[in-house]
């Protein structure tokens, strides 16, 4: 099972920045078990291309291919069944539902296909520091803990491939670290590919194959 980019460009890139990049008008493969490291800094594309791969935005030239099938083609029904079962993201603005509790926004995704009982959520959440959150409105929380929060509803569903969209822009070094190791066990857990975007580098990934946007 593979994601593939083949020549994937957005239309709104310019040529310049195009020959600078190791993704974009290339042809690249990731497969399930594998660790994708993307550094891109702000206005390069990061957000475009997770977007991209998740099949929210279709404003590219080339292909994003999933099983040999580029996403653009699949109906309704099946990116629908691909979101749900196959891949699971964390999106940088989040997208939590704020004025559902806490627990409310971790379960709404895991009902749609468990792949948890509900009793993970408390645990993941204790595990994250956010357990005494659950039964707070998600508006109530802070950023960071926002954050912590839509790791652990993202771990709810089953997936092959792991989407992070800079998940840890509020986190101290600390929750960085714990967010990371359960990241890092789910997916070793599932044999499921991460595909991680940040500004940088991050001191504290295992040794993921980088690549520049």
């Amino acid at each position: 099972m593979q994601i593939q980019l083949r020549k994937v460009t957005p239309h709104y890139i310019e040529k310049e920045k195009r020959s600078d990049s190791q993704i974009w008008d290339q042809n690249i493969t990731i497969n399930k078990g594998e660790h994708l490291h993307i550094v891109a800094p702000s206005g390069s594309g990061k957000t475009s291309l997770i977007h991209f791969i998740y099949g929210l935005r279709k404003d590219y030239s080339g292909a994003v291919l999933y099983a040999s099938t580029d996403i653009r083609i699949l109906s309704v029904e099946d990116l629908s069944a691909f979101r749900q079962n196959k891949i699971s993201i964390i999106f940088q603005d989040l997208r939590l539902f704020e004025d559902q509790t806490v627990q409310e926004n971790i379960e709404i995704k895991r009902i749609l296909d468990p792949y948890y009982p509900s009793e993970k959520i408390a645990e993941m959440a204790r595990s994250l520091g956010v357990e005494n959150k659950l039964n707070q409105l998600a508006k109530t929380c802070s950023y960071g803990e926002q954050q912590r929060v839509a790791i652990i509803r993202a771990l709810m569903q089953p997936f092959d491939f792991l989407l992070l969209d800079e998940p840890y822009s509020h986190l101290d070094e600390t929750n960085r670290k714990k967010a990371m190791e359960l990241i890092y066990a789910e997916c070793e857990k599932r044999n499921a590919a991460m595909i991680f975007a940040d500004l940088k580098p991050l001191d504290f990934l295992k040794g993921e194959k980088i690549l520049y946007l």
